[in-house]
């Protein structure tokens, strides 16, 4: 329950709408309890022909109980809701923040699934408890106490019987429905995150799922995960239906109950007849609030687990955003109580890495011990093959990911000196430095906006430029779509979710380029690209992997991981990574002529016989 009290003190239900809603519900059962228990005494008392005029303030008040519940109910309905509403407005509002501040390893540490349920279903679970767990509790003890005390002023024995099982029914009943759900909640929630994760995981790589033939192996994975959660959900509904059947026996023995000494208080002459209706009719309107308990302690079980999932997402990140400091660092910033630099408008950006390892916190470092100068106007190429950490290490050349082991330098001249990259702020660091990642993503809008993401302010003609450099030029003159053209045609991807009609889909190929045009039109001194190549034929890809490495811009930085050796020769200096260590370094011929393996590799891809050493 810790991490729920958390994530409502970020939501910060509005105290007084919560207490209007939670008074306005117990108004709206109040009227039903008092509708039924003065409909029982019209009933009792007309039985007895008295005059009409005696039955009329009766008739009248199951008029305006009849018509008041309603409106009460529609009215806790709109107060509730809203306070719901704006509290999960706040929550997803606090996590995309806190998210778009944290560095890279809080998001990509978890699967897009699991992420997207955190955001999604978690969050709205969170806007629920409101409505389904918090307010029934707090509108059961209102009633529950009021209708105590009417019976007890009735008769006192009666409202003893009411108070036990009030009682057992407020206390009881709940404890039983979420001791008994708990651990199937937990279990449901973790088959929803698994359904997710399995779906998405089917969506994003369908061609090539398709291609290899193994979407039958995914599909019957969903439908392992489907099953697991039908079954959980089955589980976690038996406790609560349980529950709710011993609310009901708690409460038909409170109706019990209550007649039994009303009779025997009729028949001693201690109330009158009339009454007997209303002892009676009492409990079982207020059977209604306590049969709602169950669904209610397994709403707050169900939060509790989605808290305890988004809680660390909360912990991420700043608690405010950024504001400069005016002393006693004028160049700094506080984010999450933690001074960072603002680094603006470097000329000749230098970064110098340090006996550098790259991973994954929580993980073994995929690449050790590098020690790499990237000097203004550097180029520098990164091979080896799959799977040895190359992208890994680009991402903690940016700063996206920190250093598993070393050190990661800002502006370095020698050692010891510059800023550290761990400390310096993001927002500063993404305007000197521009990574390209293999699955970066392309948005659901125009050519335009997907290109200003990297330059806000950039005009039609640099970004056109910056197309012409991505070999885009002849796509962009020729695109259309409907009366829309070139820059304002609206693009997706065809493996993101369903685009909308007049989308212009992007093969893997263009995408691609679309997204190195991006890194074009960043003007940032660093550029660090993952792989540009991919989905491209040779000369294709030779073309736009030399693009990169010979930028017309003499000052700007570049590094760039491929597999793509020919057009290497333009790299002042090519790492060779494998095992999780430079196994060589050097220049292009320097490598040939030097390391069989990248020798061998080269002349394989130039269909050529390698020569012997």
């Amino acid at each position: 329950m810790k991490a729920l009290i958390v994530v409502l003190r970020t939501m910060r239900p509005h105290p007084w709408r919560l207490l209007l809603g939670a008074f306005t519900g117990a108004a709206a059962v109040g009227a039903a309890i008092a509708l039924l228990g003065v409909s029982g005494w019209l009933i009792t008392r007309a039985a007895q022909q008295p005059p009409v005029l005696f039955l009329m303030v009766a008739i009248v008040g199951v008029r305006a109980f009849g018509i008041g519940r309603g409106v009460l109910r529609y009215s806790e309905r709109l107060i509730s809701h809203d306070v719901a509403l704006r509290g999960v407005v706040r929550l997803r509002e606090t996590l995309f923040a806190r998210l778009a501040t944290a560095d890279d390893t809080v998001a990509a540490g978890l699967k897009r699934g699991d992420l997207l349920a955190r955001l999604g279903a978690d969050a709205d679970e969170l806007g629920d408890v409101i409505v389904r767990g918090i307010l029934p509790f707090i509108t059961a003890v209102i009633t529950g106490a009021a209708s105590v005390v009417a019976l007890w002023l009735i008769l006192p024995e009666a409202g003893l019987v009411l108070a036990a099982a009030t009682l057992v029914g407020l206390i009881a009943v709940p404890v039983l429905a979420g001791t008994g759900g708990r651990r199937d909640v937990v279990g449901t929630a973790r088959a929803r995150s698994e359904m997710s994760e399995n779906v998405l995981a089917l969506l994003d790589s369908l061609p090539e799922l398709t291609v290899a033939g193994r979407t039958g192996e995914r599909m019957a994975a969903i439908a392992r995960s489907d099953d697991k959660l039908s079954r959980g959900l089955d589980r976690a509904a038996r406790p609560a239906a349980w529950a709710a059947g011993l609310g009901s026996a708690v409460m038909s023995a409170a109706v019990l109950g209550c007649l039994m000494v009303g009779v025997h208080a009729v028949a001693a002459g201690e109330i009158r007849e009339v009454w007997l209706a209303v002892l009676a009719f009492v409990p079982l309107a207020l059977a209604e609030v306590i049969e709602a308990l169950p669904a209610a302690s397994v709403s707050l079980v169900r939060a509790a687990e989605a808290a305890r999932r988004v809680a660390p997402l909360l912990e991420t990140g700043a608690d405010q955003p950024y504001v400069l400091q005016a002393r006693p660092v004028p160049n700094s910033a506080y984010l999450g109580g933690k001074s960072l630099r603002l680094v603006r408008d470097l000329p000749g950006l230098h970064l110098r890495a340090q006996n550098l390892s790259a991973g994954w916190p929580g993980r073994e470092p995929a690449v050790r011990g590098l020690d790499l100068d990237l000097t203004a106007g550097r180029r520098i190429a990164i091979v080896g093959p799959s799977g040895q950490g190359k992208s890994t290490l680009l991402r903690t050349l940016g700063g996206l990911l920190p250093p598993a082991g070393g050190r990661m330098m800002m502006d370095a001249t020698d050692v010891g000196d510059g800023i550290d990259l761990v400390d310096v702020h993001t927002r500063s660091l993404r305007r000197q430095v521009h990574l390209t990642a293999d699955d970066a993503h392309v948005f659901g809008t125009t050519v335009r906006e997907n290109l200003r993401v990297a330059a806000k302010d950039a005009s039609d003609e640099e970004l056109l430029t910056a197309l012409e450099r991505a070999g885009l030029g002849t796509w962009i003159a020729d695109l259309s779509e409907g009366d829309t053209k070139g820059l304002d045609v609206v693009v997706g991807d065809p493996a993101g979710p369903g685009q909308g009609a007049g989308t212009h889909l992007l093969s893997g190929g263009l995408r691609r380029r679309l997204l190195l045009a991006r890194a074009f039109a960043s003007g940032a001194p660093v550029l660090l690209v993952d792989e540009p190549a991919e989905h491209l034929d040779p000369s294709t890809a030779d073309d736009l992997v030399a693009e990169v490495l010979a930028a017309p811009d003499p000052g700007r930085t570049a590094v760039v991981v491929t597999h793509r050796l020919t057009p290497l020769a333009l790299a002042d200096e090519v790492l060779v990574i494998d095992g999780g260590v430079v196994a060589a370094r050097g220049t292009h011929d320097q490598l040939i002529a030097g390391y069989p393996p990248y020798r061998s590799a080269w002349a394989a891809e130039r269909c050529e016989t390698p020569v012997s050493s």
